[in-house]
């Protein structure tokens, strides 16, 4: 794990958040996402700076679609928001988790 992905998953892991279970490094068709809630089909990716490349974000994007069509919804924080605005992440990621 990043330092951002460890970070954010010592707040989310056991539930902290809504009551709602996150996996780590969950796989879905022949992508593994950073984290996800199966109750509330949403996805939650991490970006560094490697992601900031064409290549990467075209890839991005095709993955993104991929798991839309499955239902699972996505969202993005670069690395750099975890460290630096970790309270905004969550408040963020509240508003995404269904009741």
């Amino acid at each position: 794990m990043t330092s951002a992905e460890a970070r954010l998953w010592k707040y989310i892991r056991r539930r902290q958040i809504k009551g709602k279970k996150f996996r780590r490094q969950f796989s879905v068709g022949g992508y593994i996402l950073d984290f996800y809630c199966p109750e509330c089909k949403l996805a939650i990716e991490l970006d560094g700076a490697s992601h900031d490349s064409e290549f990467k974000q075209e890839y991005d994007e095709e993955r993104t679609r991929f798991l839309n069509a499955a239902g699972i919804k996505v969202i993005r924080f670069k690395n750099i928001e975890i460290l630096k605005n970790l309270d905004g992440v969550l408040e963020e990621i509240e508003k995404h988790l269904t009741p």
